[in-house]
């Protein structure tokens, strides 16, 4: 590691993560990432998670190589170090945007306002402070991928992305803002079948029978303080998409434009 630049890693989940088994995504069309990190840590780190998820990873190690592997490996997505040799970041994503749409994320342990104005203000999608979680990393990922890949959220049935939001239902974990939330069992399965279905209209009896089943017996109202709970947990967290009411009918997820 060079002089001057510490390890940005959340190293908590590290060991955990590796040791748990991802199952390959078979038949699955791999997405292309292009990782430019001049820490080698970091970017072996990076590329080893990447991978695991079922990308399709390329390296740079400074700017003026990032921009030459950005031409030749045509990326679905770049991971991009602001602090980097030869060529900063800043320059990279200003050059990047020029060319393409291809989106961004920035990663930088400059955290200043002022910074990440700077960055989404050259074309960046997002912007990840270090030290970051490598989940949060993947999570964002996959937000951005969904803003201009719809398939993506094709790719695992048990598994929505969207923006600010992950639904996985193999653990039943709903990640906002990158950040694990403790959730009752049934809101999640309320949001994950409403989420799936986005943009359509649901009554109440429909959800009772879709979420707690046909042999549930009780009062309509329960889906309606399940919706509130849900409303309050995700207030203000995207103007993406939001948990609407259409009067006289029932509940939507709807995917704003």
């Amino acid at each position: 590691m060079r002089p001057g630049k510490e390890s940005f890693l959340n190293m908590d989940t590290v060991t955990k993560d590796l040791k748990e088994n991802t199952a390959e995504q078979a038949g699955a069309e791999k997405r292309k990432i292009l990782i430019a990190e001049d820490d080698p840590n970091i970017l072996e780190l990076l590329k080893l998670y990447m991978c695991r998820d079922g990308f399709d990873v390329d390296t740079a190690v400074n700017g003026g190589e990032a921009l030459a592997r950005f031409r030749i490996f045509k990326p679905d997505l770049v991971l991009l170090d602001v602090m980097m040799p030869v060529v900063d970041g800043w320059e990279v994503c200003h050059t990047i945007r020029q060319e393409s749409n291809t989106p961004i994320i920035m990663l930088t342990a400059r955290g200043e306002t002022v910074d990440k104005i700077t960055g989404l203000e050259l074309g960046a999608d997002d912007y990840i402070t270090k030290p970051f979680d490598m989940r949060e990393v993947i999570a964002r990922v996959h937000t951005v991928l969904r803003r201009y890949l719809p398939s993506e959220n094709k790719k695992n049935d048990k598994c929505l992305y969207f923006d600010n939001l992950v639904i996985d239902m193999d653990s039943y974990q709903l990640t906002v803002k990158g950040k694990a939330m403790d959730i009752p069992p049934k809101e999640i399965e309320l949001l994950f079948f409403l989420a799936k279905n986005a943009n359509k209209v649901f009554t109440r009896d429909q959800l009772l029978d879709q979420v707690w089943g046909f042999e549930y017996f009780g009062d309509t109202r329960t889906v309606d303080v399940h919706i509130k709970r849900l409303r309050e947990k995700l207030e203000g967290v995207s103007d993406k998409w939001t948990l609407k009411t259409v009067w006289g009918v029932g509940y939507k997820f709807e995917l704003l434009k």
